[in-house]
């Protein structure tokens, strides 16, 4: 009989020194800077920077025009804000219209099918300006004729057949033996789509819903070609009297205030749902 020895028992993981913890964050920080102070360096050498700064980045300038543009960026924000409640539960329809099978439910599904074909290929702008300029010209009694309501309209209309797909591949990830474990139960085809399916498709694409949020985000500006007075809208106005660009840096940083921290909240998500599906596979 052969007698294995024993594995010897496992040292604990050594603390890392204070050398190995701060260096690459240091290293890290100190490149980045670098780099920001070269290109600082060129920029503000050019003979044309403080022409550039006059027109852009004029300080002055983005004082006076910051309420109005604030105001505007308001409209912006409450557009976004309807559309994405209403792009989350039409898309979720739509995917669910797809999802269908059987023949009673084949008009259901050709409908979303060519609904998310045809608003999924063509551009954001474009049917911006046709629901916008096109709709309102129709006269159709009992529809708004407002270029707000035409314009968010068209927005919720490409970005459903967007979110609709990715609901779709959510569904699609569902594992086949969830459905055949609730037809066992004796669950219809309707029912294991709302109580089983869903549910765990929704959790699975969530990240990737809130990318397209943040698209949104930032395309509302769209809305500015129809008149709109939003924030690019009112920036717009103010360059077109005075001949100076700053307003349009004052709209800019707005919308970077509202992406960046959206951005970053998609970034946490995403990481703890890959960690979530690491410690499910584990």
């Amino acid at each position: 009989m052969i007698f294995k020895r024993p594995a010897p028992p496992r040292r604990a993981g050594r603390a890392l020194s204070v050398r190995e913890k701060y260096l690459p964050t240091l290293i890290s920080v100190g490149t980045v800077l670098i780099v920001i102070l070269v290109i600082r360096s060129v920029v503000i050498s050019s003979s044309q920077w403080p022409r550039i700064k006059n027109q852009f980045f004029n300080l002055d300038v983005i004082i006076e025009v910051f309420p109005k543009v604030l105001h505007g960026f308001g409209i912006n924000m409450a557009v976004w804000i309807i559309a994405l409640v209403v792009i989350a539960v039409w898309a979720l329809v739509l995917a669910i219209f797809r999802s269908l099978n059987g023949p009673w439910f084949a008009p259901l599904k050709v409908f979303s099918i060519v609904y998310i074909d045809l608003l999924r290929g063509l551009p954001s702008l474009l049917l911006v300006l046709l629901f916008g300029f096109g709709m309102p010209a129709l006269q159709i009694p009992g529809l708004p004729k407002s270029s707000i309501f035409w314009g968010a309209l068209a927005m919720i209309s490409s970005y459903s057949a967007y979110a609709a797909e990715v609901y779709r591949s959510g569904i699609e990830s569902v594992h086949t033996g969830q459905q055949l474990a609730a037809k066992a139960l004796g669950l219809s085809q309707v029912q294991t789509l709302f109580y089983c399916i869903l549910p765990q498709a929704v959790r699975n694409v969530f990240p990737s819903l809130l990318n397209l949020a943040v698209a949104l985000q930032k395309d509302v500006a769209l809305l500015s070609v129809l008149g709109v007075r939003d924030a690019v809208r009112e920036a717009q106005i103010y360059t077109a009297r005075t001949f100076n660009y700053s307003s349009l840096i004052a709209a800019a940083a707005l919308f970077l205030v509202a992406t960046i921290p959206l951005a970053r909240l998609t970034d946490y998500i995403t990481k703890k749902d890959r960690e979530r599906r690491l410690q499910g596979a584990s």
